[in-house]
């Protein structure tokens, strides 16, 4: 290869998408024209110009009270991000010049090709993971507390009371982290330490993939990792052309086609430095990306990005940081819990009477009450989190679940929302060991005067084999060319002959035009290099197999080959049909427009070997097509009648061109393709001006088979109260057969399909019209739906919030985020997400939970899931019971651990108020931390195996999610009842210590410390709806623990200064007077809590206790 020759770059522009807000010129006056919320409102036309708008009122009314309260974090988050842009200014893009294999000519500096998946190095790991853990409220609230008792006067007890379990915490977070670290550089020095063979004027090297620079000629085998961006020269296929794999980089398993740049590829092996220079245009299509695998042959490029500026590093989004509801609720519930400690410390100080030092007094005894915030309670969240994760996985009704975050198991159980993509709820599943297909089958294929179905195929067929398979343009058929056609039109039946010539030719339209490359897997050879022309000759139907980058073109053209039209070869250059006869029928190829989602159509134009004429065939969404084929009066009819059918609709026409209209037309779009400016447009206008008049061949109807379990499972989601919305990109009419046949809508339910609206007026007349209907689903398309959040954005999430289900049809991929981001904004509610391609990312990662698919779409939405499940009916069992216990047991273990907190704050707060207001602690530091720890940690953490009800009678009655929704298990009102019952508690256990045993003051210790133990044992036993095995062992170890302290450490039951030095009498504690009186005020403390539980659930059942009887 020449060292001089240039490469024109490829050019990557980075865009922001933003939404202005801006209304129309036109339609002034509405802009004090409301939306009407009441039916009187309606009746009144007159009305709508005297009054505000809904949502303008409310934004004057809020307008101070936004001011103080949200206003300064929004002032805040401006200004912290224009010093964000100030300081980290991207860098200009630039057109670059590339020297093939001579990368040192290069004037610019480009970044290595190193792979970077670390968070942090040597020098920020211990600094991130700190900022990472102190951000959080609770965590910075021990952090100071800790470090105030390194002050004498602020020194309560022992450092490691609060050290230890502060350090324990961020012992095992760092450990995590640094598992993580050396994992990700393991993972990342095995990648850059990969071995490639580089081209250079001294022959073949063996380079490091971090060592591979700009300019560099690296050959890259087959199965192997693409490691740079490159433009593609050269391959050992003799196609000249090679499929990859993308499922690392986009998610999608299908296998792409390349195609190497044909001046290079037709080049010797030793070309000298005077030949001249090549011009050629590069393409898409011409381009190796990195993380890509080559799947065909060995291949030859050029590198031209490197390291961070590839495609998929500059794709590549950080997702957020999700945070459940629980742990927000559980924060603004310990916030609360702080400022009741302050205020409990003034009351102290108070009752003082603010003598001597009060203000140093004032801080000992926030320390003194710092066990009101317990530390723990984000160390048994945490661990119980990761329970609930073990326990998704190890479920085996629902095989191959993959728990990806951890932290938000309690979402599943607070849904409300669920949006989901049309293929998720019709695509067909199967069995667990074969991940999720999508299968399509062809249904129908309309001529315009006859319809045929899939009991009318075989009549295709036979049109098929009676002619040959040349369908009106082969000489080896019975109407081989249109003038035989004509001839025999007049010798026999002419509708007859006529509907037999529009079959072969719309059959062989389907079979020709498409991007479906028939690949024979059992003839690669041993050095990854295709026999060719041996595959040519073996057409066996068990060794070929289809690759395209869509199922619908696959189902196509298998269609196709039932009908006796077999693909058996295909080339850059030329493909081959075989008929039913076995002949074989060749065209050559000479431009393919391949399909685009501005397009919405792909086409093809083919020379015929054997006549040597000329067709251009297209095929694409009717929107597409209806404006090139010539005029006819069914078209749109029967795409409605097939769209109501749940069918993929495709138009598909041919145009005939003489040798000089493709001349000339070959030379108008190689100069458009040579264009340095406006390439895309010019190359569009030229091919447009060959899709006129086209000639209208037929209209195929594709179906995405329903799963079976879809019904039930949105039945079952429905009956849970969580309204579902589909978002999908089909059209109207597909997408509003979809959610009927699969019962997303009910039978009897009404459909309020929304009309297309491009206008601020027209999108306030058909909310209005809306708003009038009850009950009712709504179906819009994405264009109507941008119109109306661009002027009435608070007035429609208002009202399709409503809506029991809501279908957004021709949705792209930002606008699916779009709409989770609203729903979030406008709702307090939950939200999930759920899908299964690539296109899904952006809305599983918007989605408060998101949940993936794996699937025939690839694994891209699943890796980027929080959730990944590998059937759509396993949803059910996933919220219905795991997202139920998950969110019950974590409420239930927070609230205890607060409680064990509050409890023992309590009895700290009655012991200095009886010793006139002392800062002095109750127990001394190893009590606290074994208060914390081997007391009675196993009791309370076994929560986490509790549960109300049965996984059988969840999925039955799913009516029982709705109550979830409300929040009632981790409230303010719950809270509070636990804050009594820890006052109640708390202060019964102190005074009864200090009632019982005034004589002997020196065990009061002992004495309160063993009936707070057994309290928390019993409290614990209180709580547990469901008992398991563990739970019992749970319990009488933790008691055995403490009975063996008793006896061997008796030196830490003194009460510390006070005390001064007493220890406890062994013999004390086996007397029987200490045992009835530990009985007693333990029983005073947790009696009446059984009694009242007792009669609550006689007298006022919960709903699920009462399905349990």
């Amino acid at each position: 290869l020449p060292d001089v020759v240039q490469l024109r770059p490829v050019r990557t522009v980075h865009c922001t998408e933003k939404f202005y807000f801006i209304g129309d010129d036109e339609a002034s006056n509405l802009d004090e024209m409301p939306l009407m919320m009441s039916e009187e409102a309606f009746e009144s036309a007159e009305s709508d110009y005297h009054t505000l708008p809904r949502a303008r009122v409310g934004q004057r009314q809020r307008g101070l009270c936004w001011l103080l309260f949200c206003g300064w974090k929004v002032l805040c988050g401006c200004c912290c991000d224009c010093l964000l842009r100030t300081c980290r200014k991207r860098k200009e893009l630039k057109a670059r010049t590339v020297w093939l294999g001579c990368p040192e000519k290069s004037e610019e500096k480009h970044p290595r090709n190193i792979i970077k998946n670390q968070k942090y190095n040597v020098f920020t790991f211990v600094p991130g993971v700190l900022y990472q853990q102190f951000k959080f409220f609770l965590n910075l609230y021990f952090l100071v507390v800790a470090c105030s008792q390194f002050v004498p006067s602020l020194k309560i007890g022992f450092l490691y009371t609060y050290w230890a379990p502060l350090g324990f915490v961020l012992t095992v977070t760092m450990m995590r982290e640094a598992v993580d670290e050396v994992r990700r550089y393991k993972r990342d020095k095995e990648m850059n330490s990969q071995l490639y063979t580089k081209l250079t004027m001294r022959g073949k090297v063996q380079v490091k993939s971090s060592e591979i620079q700009v300019g560099d000629l690296i050959i890259v085998e087959k199965n192997q990792r693409i490691p740079a961006d490159m433009i593609f020269l050269r391959t050992t296929e003799k196609t000249g052309a090679c499929f990859i794999r993308t499922d690392q980089l986009d998610g999608e398993t299908d296998w792409k086609l390349k195609v190497a740049v044909a001046c290079t590829q037709r080049l010797p092996a030793i070309v000298e430095d005077s030949d001249p220079h090549v011009h050629e245009s590069l393409s898409i299509e011409n381009t190796l990306w990195a993380s890509t695998v080559v799947a065909s042959g060995t291949v030859i490029g050029v590198v031209i990005y490197t390291g961070k500026e590839t495609r998929s590093v500059l794709n590549t989004s950080n997702a957020k940081n999700k945070v459940g509801l629980l742990d927000l609720e559980l924060n603004r519930l310990t916030k609360a819990l702080f400022v009741a400690q302050v205020v409990l410390s003034v009351v102290m100080v108070a009752l003082q009477g603010f003598l001597g030092p009060w203000f140093r007094n004032l801080f000992r005894f926030v320390v003194l009450f710092s066990y009101i915030i317990p530390i723990s309670l984000r160390v048994n969240l945490d661990m119980g989190k990761s329970a609930y994760g073990w326990m998704i996985m190890k479920d085996e009704n629902i095989p191959g679940t993959v728990v990806r975050t951890s932290t938000i198991p309690e979402e599943l159980g607070r849904l409300v929302y669920l949006l989901t993509d049309k293929t998720e709820s019709a695509k067909e599943q199967y069995s667990p060991s074969t991940l999720t297909q999508n299968e399509m089958v062809f249904r129908r294929l309309h001529l315009g005067t006859v319809s045929y179905g899939t009991d009318t195929m075989d009549e295709i067929q036979s049109h098929i084999s009676n002619s040959g398979g040349g369908g009106g343009g082969s000489t080896t058929s019975s109407t081989a060319t249109p003038s035989q056609g004509k001839s025999q039109h007049s010798a026999g039946p002419k509708v007859r002959k006529s509907v037999s010539s529009r079959i072969n030719e719309a059959v062989k339209a389907i079979a020709l035009c498409h991007n479906v490359t028939p690949v024979y897997e059992s003839r690669a050879g041993i050095n990854g290099e295709t026999d060719a022309a041996e595959a040519d000759q073996d057409f066996s139907d068990d060794n070929r197999t289809y690759q395209a980058s869509s199922p619908d073109e696959v189902a196509l053209v298998r269609w196709t080959e039932r009908m006796g039209l077999t693909l058996v070869s295909r080339d850059l250059t030329s493909l081959q049909l075989k008929t039913p006869s076995g002949q074989i029928l060749t065209y050559f190829i000479l431009q393919i427009f391949p399909f685009t989602s501005e397009s919405k159509r792909m086409g093809i134009i083919v020379r015929e070997e054997a006549t040597g004429s000329i067709t251009l065939y297209m095929k694409g969404a009717d929107v597409a097509m209806a404006s090139i084929v010539q005029y006819n009066d069914w078209l749109e009819e029967e795409c409605g009648n097939m769209a109501r059918e749940g069918l993929r609709t495709l138009v598909v026409a041919k145009k005939s061109l003489s040798e000089e209209q493709y001349q000339d037309f070959e030379s108008r779009y190689n100069q458009a393709k040579l264009s340095i400016h406006d390439r895309t447009l010019k190359v569009a206008a030229v091919v447009e001006s060959l899709e006129r008049e086209m000639e209208l061949l037929c209209l195929t109807g594709v179906e995405d088979k329903l799963q079976a379990d879809v019904r039930p499972t949105l039945e079952l989601l429905r009956n849970a109260g969580i309204k579902i919305w589909m978002l999908t990109g089909d059209k109207l009419e597909t997408a509003t057969c979809i959610a009927k046949s699969s019962h997303l809508v009910s039978r009897n339910q009404d459909i309020h399909v929304f009309k297309p609206v491009s206008s601020r007026g027209e999108a306030h007349l058909e909310l209005n019209a809306f708003r009038r209907k009850h009950e009712c689903a709504l179906v819009i398309s994405g264009d109507s739906l941008e119109v109306c959040l661009r002027y009435y954005e608070h007035e429609f999430v208002e009202l399709a919030c409503q809506c029991p289900a809501v279908v957004c049809c021709r949705c792209s991929p930002t606008q699916k985020a779009q709409i989770v981001r609203l729903l979030q904004q406008h709702t307090s509610n939950r939200t999930c997400a759920i899908g299964d391609g690539g296109n899904d990312v952006s809305m599983i990662q918007a989605a408060d939970c998101g949940i993936g698919i794996e699937g025939k779409e690839g694994k891209q939405a699943s890796l980027a899931a929080d959730f990944s499940i590998t059937q759509f009916k396993h949803i059910g069992r996933l919220l219905m019971v795991h997202g139920r216990n998950s969110y019950k047991r974590s409420a239930a273990l927070g609230q205890f651990v607060m409680h064990r907190g509050m409890i023992i704050s309590t009895m700290q707060a009655v012991f200095s108020s009886m010793f006139y207001f002392a800062s002095v602690p109750l127990y001394q530091g190893f009590l606290m931390v074994g208060y914390a720890t081997v007391y009675t940690m196993f009791p309370v953490f076994s929560l986490v195996l509790d549960q109300d009800v049965k996984p059988e009678m969840a999925l039955l009655y799913p009516e029982l999610y709705k109550d979830l929704t409300k929040g009632r298990s981790l409230s303010f009102k719950t809270f509070l009842i636990w804050v009594l019952i820890s006052v109640y508690q708390g202060g019964i256990l102190m005074y009864g210590a200090l009632l019982l045993f005034e004589s002997e003051f020196v065990h009061v210790v002992a004495i309160s410390f063993t009936a707070l133990i057994l309290t928390e044992l019993l409290m614990v036993a209180l709580t547990v709806r469901t008992w398991h095995w563990l739970m019992v062992v749970a319990e009488f170890f933790s008691l055995a623990c403490y009975l063996a302290s008793l006896a061997f450490l008796n030196e830490y039951f003194g009460i510390g200064r006070v005390s001064l030095g007493a220890f406890l009498d062994l013999g004390f504690i086996t007397t029987k007077a200490f045992l009835w009186k530990v009985s007693a005020i333990t029983m005073v403390s947790c009696l009446p809590l059984y009694i009242i539980k007792y009669l609550k659930r006689k007298f006022s059942p919960p709903s699920y206790s009462k399905l349990s009887s």
